[in-house]
């Protein structure tokens, strides 16, 4: 396994779930996709249930946290994802801003930033991202995920295109498709080379965070 694991299998019955949207349903009155889709991303998630019933799935956890709650461009959300075995080293940090497009649908823009590690456990403590603005973060061309609203009121969406540019194991793009329904986090990260070719991610399907509480932090 390499130092940042690749993105883990689920079963080929839940990768299914994101073959293809499902029809997309009219926001009941009053309800903002911006509002729901935060509603639905803040909070902590794990794999441990999947890594529990099959041994090829390693435990993970992902934490998402709203930072910045006075700007009006947002909101912007704090996502740290990290092996339980190594929580302190968080082997993704990544700051999302979610925006609502002319059409209705939710574009999740990620953004990166100078020295994570110096941010490792920040979704604790979101205030520390207040002495960072985003004229700090750096935008991540191509790979903005855009979501729609299903019949079911999750939201699915992914990538367009081949712009989210990657050179992890020779790939040259990067894709990602993602589900989320209440207290769950569905999604599948794929790397594909020049020649279309996956090097790197799942290869049978999405992987599964559920929502969870977690553990105090240690004294």
């Amino acid at each position: 396994m390499p130092t940042r694991p690749s993105y883990l299998p689920l079963a080929l019955l839940l990768g299914s779930l994101l073959v293809g949207p499902a029809p997309s349903e009219p926001l009941p009155a009053g309800v903002d996709p911006v509002t729901e889709v935060r509603q639905l991303l803040e909070g902590d998630f794990t794999t441990t249930e999947q890594a529990k019933a099959d041994k090829d799935f390693v435990e993970v956890e992902l934490h998402l946290r709203a930072i910045w709650p006075g700007r009006s461009d947002g909101p912007w959300i704090y996502v740290e994802q990290a092996l339980v075995s190594a929580l302190e080293k968080p082997y993704r940090q990544r700051v999302y801003q979610l925006v609502r497009r002319p059409d209705g649908r939710v574009e999740s823009r990620v953004y990166t930033f100078e020295n994570p590690l110096k941010f490792a456990g920040a979704w604790r403590e979101p205030k520390r991202f207040d002495a960072l603005t985003p004229a700090d973060l750096k935008l991540r061309e191509g790979c903005a995920v855009v979501l729609e609203r299903a019949a079911d009121g999750s939201y699915q969406g992914a990538t367009e295109g081949k712009g989210c540019a990657s050179d992890l194991r020779g790939a040259t793009y990067a894709t990602s498709v993602v589900t989320l329904r209440r207290g769950e986090f569905v999604s599948w990260d794929r790397g594909f080379d020049a020649k279309d070719v996956q090097v790197w991610g799942a290869t049978k399907g999405a992987y599964l965070f559920r929502r969870f509480q977690p553990t105090e932090k240690a004294p």
